[in-house]
């Protein structure tokens, strides 16, 4: 278990704060259910044309690197009926392969703001991480958040919480830019950034491999068990599913 000596906890999101169920069961089928009409309301929208022409280098790059299924986007030819019919099908190939690429998760943050926005969507978080949450910061700690989703996808979750507007509780958001989450190089450049020892850091995750990169740079960690999670193999690492017992 951590020791009370951490001065900044490092989260993850899907599985830890918020069900896992809430990204696979609300998040991704409101993209796939609405990327169509989505394209074709807003498809004059400088934001959605940036994100399309990112979609469609993603889609280059895979076919060039002969990934098998890719759906190619030709910006280039065809129809605007043709061209949103392609990307809404690359979409949905990279989202039925659960791909962590920029281009599908920009794509879908900003579908997820309007979403929220409009009332449609609400971040889910397990009570206890709330609890948690605003007793580190009571007790002068500081909170940030690393997770595969995109920063702004993050800060929807919390700022649109079904706890209300938790951003205050925030000090700061990271995604895979930094590095992906099972490279102990990533933990390495979070703490340098936020300008504090591996070692006072405490990071929490459902995911082991993640725990084990955070642990080989130093980082003190709590393995989350929440349900639905996938079950882990035995180890030697503390756990916890109500964070509110961690030593604070």
């Amino acid at each position: 278990m951590a020791t009370p000596q951490y001065g900044v906890v490092l989260l993850d999101i899907e599985g830890t704060t918020t069900p896992i169920s809430f990204v696979h069961d609300v998040l991704f089928p409101y993209v796939t259910e609405n990327i169509k009409q989505f394209l074709e309301s807003r498809w004059d929208d400088p934001a959605v044309q940036a994100h399309v022409r990112a979609i469609a280098e993603q889609a280059d790059k895979d076919i060039k690197s002969g990934i098998d299924l890719a759906v190619e986007v030709n910006l280039d030819e065809g129809s605007v009926s043709e061209i949103q019919h392609a990307v809404v099908e690359n979409v949905k190939w990279q989202m039925e392969a659960d791909r962590k690429v920029g281009a599908l998760k920009g794509l879908q943050g900003y579908m997820w703001q309007f979403g929220y926005k409009s009332g449609d969507l609400c971040g889910v978080m397990f009570a206890d991480a709330v609890e948690a949450i605003k007793q580190w910061v009571r007790t002068g700690r500081k909170v940030y958040i690393y997770s595969s989703g995109s920063v702004e996808a993050q800060k929807l979750i919390f700022g649109y919480s079904d706890h209300g507007d938790l951003l205050g509780y925030i000090s700061g958001h990271y995604d895979t830019k930094i590095g992906s989450k099972v490279e102990s190089t990533s933990y390495t450049a979070i703490t340098s950034d936020i300008g504090i020892e591996p070692e006072r850091v405490l990071f929490v995750s459902d995911n082991i491999r993640e725990i084990q990169a955070a642990d080989a740079a130093g980082l003190q960690t709590v393995l989350s068990i929440r349900p639905g999670n996938a079950p882990v193999a035995p180890h030697a690492f503390a756990v916890s599913s109500d964070f509110t017992t961690i030593p604070h």
